[in-house]
């Protein structure tokens, strides 16, 4: 057992303590939060020593893992562009554990992250959230699969049309493409469901949670346009949609608002490598929180390192964001949009012991980081 204890704490779960106390079991899940607690007989004792206190952060899109470090040696697992189409690839399949971004996030306060395929093709594969320590992927899952991806814009053309001449070469084509595939999707599924037992499709059988609504799109998408089309198709096949990156929200903020489907944003950070990326902004957070859409902050990871996902929060902040949110913004928000908040993204009982003691608040001191990172009640990393 963990009891920390003197920490001004965050719980993002609506109560925050000046000075207060976490206790976690050795099921690595959270006993009580309260302003005392008493260590219970052989319990490790954590004096925070007054410094803040708060659940371990949430990255809600990314590639660590499966674009990792080593890749400058060997090359690019994130991409399978062989065909624009592949449902059926699974990010847990080239997931390096060893990865040294990993550990790196850690370091920074970030213990959860949603991570898969990259945006080459116009469907990738899915998604799965996995804590950032371990040795084997398979242990490490909190939520396989959390999403199906998608991509819009330049990306698949850039990949597929421009290099090879080959579809999608127009947005219009992207669009079609993912039609095509949702198409064929409901009629399998409904074929399945009616006793038809349609040939076996791996593509197909892929998309069937899709279809089912258990798992979202996870779209992919810079420029309003390319915003608006995801939009346009999840609701003509009624399915679930995370719009991703979404650099031209504020250009369409109220229609978003209208929608309601998560935006995370992000990354914000670095250059407008791309046309599409012209718009990209810190105020963006700000504005569509304030036109009421559900958001996230993202690093992409690791486009932008992901332990500077806290940074990324408190740049949104002084940018506009409300403090609060922006914590919320990294914490439970992405907990909840990617289906994992029953297990992390705030400090409640029950829930998995992720936490973080931070050398400063990372929102408002820059290059703060952890001084003390604990996930499923274990400490892993201390400064």
């Amino acid at each position: 057992m963990l009891l920390i204890k003197n920490g001004h704490i965050k719980t993002m779960a609506g109560a925050e303590y000046e000075n207060g106390c976490i206790l976690s079991g050795n099921d690595g899940k959270i006993v009580a939060v309260a302003e005392v607690l008493e260590a219970p007989e052989g319990a490790t004792v954590l004096d925070a020593e007054g410094r803040l206190v708060t659940p371990g952060c949430v990255e809600a899109h990314c590639h660590v893992g499966i674009h990792n470090a080593a890749m400058r040696w060997e090359g690019a697992d994130y991409n399978e562009k062989s065909d624009p189409i592949t449902p059926h690839m699974r990010a847990i399949d080239g997931i390096y554990p060893q990865d040294e971004y990993l550990a790196q996030a850690i370091e920074g306060g970030v213990t959860s992250a949603c991570t898969g395929p990259g945006s080459a093709n116009v469907v990738g594969g899915t998604f799965a959230a996995i804590k950032l320590v371990g040795n084997r992927v398979d242990k490490m899952i909190i939520k396989d699969p959390v999403a199906m991806k998608c991509a819009f814009g330049e990306n698949p053309k850039g990949a597929f049309g421009q290099s090879s001449k080959k579809a999608p070469i127009t947005r219009m084509a992207t669009a079609a493409l993912l039609r095509e595939l949702l198409f064929k999707a409901k009629k399998y599924t409904e074929d399945k469901e009616n006793g038809k037992e349609p040939g076996f499709d791996m593509k197909l059988e892929a998309m069937i949670p899709v279809i089912k609504r258990e798992i979202p799109l996870k779209a992919h998408a810079h420029r309003a346009d390319d915003i608006l089309t995801a939009i346009r198709i999840a609701k003509e096949f009624n399915v679930l949609l995370t719009l991703d990156h979404c650099t031209d929200g504020a250009l369409i903020a109220e229609e978003l608002a209208e929608e309601g489907y998560p935006a995370f944003i992000g990354p914000s950070f670095g250059s407008k490598g791309k046309i599409e990326l012209q718009n990209k902004s810190f105020t963006t957070p700000a504005k569509l929180h304030a036109a009421g859409v559900p958001i996230s902050i993202i690093t992409d990871a690791p486009v932008t390192p992901l332990q500077y996902l806290p940074l990324f929060a408190g740049l949104a902040a002084q940018a506009g964001l409300d403090y609060e949110e922006a914590w919320r913004a990294i914490t439970i928000n992405p907990a909840n949009q990617v289906g994992i908040g029953h297990r992390v993204g705030s400090l409640e009982p029950g829930k998995d012991a992720d936490i973080v003691i931070w050398s400063a608040d990372p929102l408002t001191a820059i290059g703060a980081g952890a001084y003390t990172t604990i996930v499923d009640g274990k400490i892993i990393f201390q400064a």
